[in-house]
Parts: structure tokens; C-alpha cells; sequence
């Protein structure tokens, strides 16, 4: 017997996602030098996602209009609504969703057979609405909600700074490195160890500590030293990656 059309339908569609799992490995870019969370948890999720989006036949540009929508509600969430256990959970919930989708339209780009410069574009341009967004949102909420000295509002002001410096000079060193022969991608470095030291530089552990938004005294030290782990790496990192930039031209394009 050749059973029933939708049994052959089901057997199609698994045959469909093996297959699409199986070609995940060759087109997700390194993770070497990246954060635990990015590493470990993120980018397999976005695989996976990708993977559900291929079957599905959605576009790149879908998958990042869906991780913009989720990620601005969970915006929207923290800068209008009293902060609470359940909001706290929710916020970090549509927050994380929203990563995982942002690593998940590369990797579907990928698989299609690569992506173009439009979708670049778009992706980097939500990506640098949602970093300093994320920071406005808990000053307004903490301004709304929460009664503390004015300086602490410097800290999601500074936070919004430091973490959309970083960033661009990460897309910038990539860019650079394409237009002067360099290397691309993250350092060589990709022990464990570091990983799991740059770990508070992590997106992803920011989002996990919305989950602590009910608990607004814990929220404020956690999130004040994720603040502060940023800062050091921002002083640490941006002086090296201006030297690697600077051998880019006086090298003759080796980084």
C-alpha cells in the first residue's frame, strides 16, 4: 500500500526538515569569538526557526519584519506598562523571540542561496532602532514607574550609547575588512572561555534580564552591570579594532 496522501505528506515534509537541518552547518557563519549566549543558544535557535521558515516559503524579509514586531512590543511593554513578574517574563520572552529571528534571516537567506544587499540593509537598520530603543524604554519606564534618584537615569542613556557604539563599529570593521582584503568575521579566538568571559556583552543576556523587570531594585543592579561590563569592553575593544584598522591601510589590507 502506498498509503494515504496526507501520510505521503507527512513523510514528504519530514524528508523536508531533515534535509534542511542537514544544510544548516553550511551556511551559518562562524560563531568563533562570539558570546555564550549568541554561540550556544541563539544562533541553533535562529537555525531552526530558518529551517521552519524554509519549509514554509517564507522570505528573509518576512523573518525580520516578524523579529522587529516582536522585539517593539516587548519595547513597547516595558516603556508603558507597570513593571511585574508576568510582564517582566513576557517582555523577555518576545525580546528573546525577536534574536533569535534577527539570527534566523541570515541563515534562511542562506539556505534560499544567499541573500542581497536590500535585505542586508534592512536587517541592520532594525537592529539599530532596537539597541538604543530597548535603553529608551527603561528610562521611560523607570521615569513612569519607579521611584530612584535622577542620575540612574544616566545609566540606560549611557547603556543606549556604549551598546549602539559597539555595534556599529562591529558592522564598520566587517565593511572595512570586505573593501580592504581583510579578514572578515569575529576574532580567531574562539575558546570557550572566552565566550562565556565576554558572556555580559551578550544581547541575549540582556533580554534575559527583563525577566527581573517585577523586581525593580534587582533589575536596576543587574542591568547597571551589564552597563558597566560594556563600558569595559567598549574601552578595551575600540582602541584594538582602530589599530586593526589602521594595519588594514599600512599592511597593505592584512588586518
Amino acid at each position: 500500500m502506498l498509503g494515504s496522501p496526507s501520510t505521503r505528506d507527512n513523510r514528504s515534509a519530514d524528508a523536508g526538515w531533515k534535509a534542511t537541518l542537514a544544510r544548516l552547518p553550511d551556511v551559518q557563519k562562524s560563531a568563533r569569538g562570539a558570546p555564550a549566549y549568541s554561540r550556544f543558544v541563539n544562533r541553533r535557535a535562529g537555525g531552526l526557526l530558518a529551517a521552519l521558515a524554509h519549509l514554509w516559503g517564507r522570505t528573509p524579509n518576512q523573518v525580520t519584519g516578524v523579529s522587529a514586531l516582536c522585539t517593539f512590543l516587548g519595547v513597547l511593554a516595558v516603556a508603558l506598562l507597570p513593571p511585574s513578574p508576568a510582564q517582566g517574563v513576557a517582555v523577555c520572552l518576545a525580546l528573546l523571540l525577536g534574536y533569535a529571528l534577527d539570527s534566523a534571516d541570515g541563515q534562511l537567506a542562506r539556505l534560499r542561496g544567499g541573500g542581497g544587499p536590500a535585505g542586508e540593509w534592512l536587517d541592520h537598520v532594525v537592529d539599530s532602532a532596537k539597541i538604543p530603543l530597548v535603553h529608551v524604554a527603561v528610562l521611560v519606564s523607570w521615569y513612569s514607574f519607579v521611584e530612584q534618584p535622577v542620575g540612574w537615569s544616566l545609566v540606560p542613556l549611557g547603556f543606549a550609547v556604549v551598546e549602539s557604539v559597539l555595534f556599529f563599529g562591529m558592522i564598520l570593521n566587517d565593511q572595512l575588512r570586505r573593501v580592504h582584503g581583510g579578514r572578515t568575521g569575529p576574532a580567531q579566538a574562539s575558546s570557550v572561555w572566552r565566550s562565556l568571559l565576554v558572556a555580559p556583552t551578550d544581547y541575549g543576556v540582556l533580554c534575559l534580564s527583563f525577566a527581573l523587570l517585577g523586581f525593580p531594585m534587582v533589575f536596576r543592579t543587574v542591568y547597571t552591570a551589564l552597563f558597566l561590563a560594556h563600558a569595559l569592553f567598549a574601552c578595551a575593544a575600540l582602541p584594538a579594532w582602530f589599530l586593526r584598522m589602521r594595519r588594514l591601510t599600512i599592511g597593505g589590507g592584512q588586518p
